[in-house]
């Protein structure tokens, strides 16, 4: 699983969900089946259009006080989630348990 977040607290919520999940985090987003984008970022409505064009899923997460972003990343053929549901909807995608409030952190 590729993972893009600038939030490193962020990236590390994420990373747990995945490894509990039994997944891992690569860098090369050409060679993963799943990735994991901020849509704040400059250019983030092309990268999800080029993963999803390989046949990748693309889980996009966003401020919900901007849902332009959120909809352009669902136009572009991302599901597309705000920051307070990332790391749940992550969990679904991946099949993975909920740890329970305590090791949420």
């Amino acid at each position: 699983m590729f993972l893009a977040t600038r939030d490193l607290v962020f990236r590390s919520k994420l990373a747990r969900v995945v490894d509990a999940a039994g997944a891992e985090v690569t860098r090369d987003e050409a060679a993963c089946e799943l990735a994991v984008l901020e849509i704040e970022s400059a250019g983030s409505t092309d990268r999800i259009k080029t993963l999803v064009a390989r046949g990748t899923s693309v889980l996009a997460y966003g401020s919900h006080v901007r849902p332009d972003l959120l909809r352009s990343a669902r136009e572009a053929g991302a599901t597309a989630v705000p920051n307070s549901q990332v790391e749940e909807r992550l969990r679904e995608l991946l099949g993975a348990a909920d740890p329970g409030p305590a090791a949420r952190g």
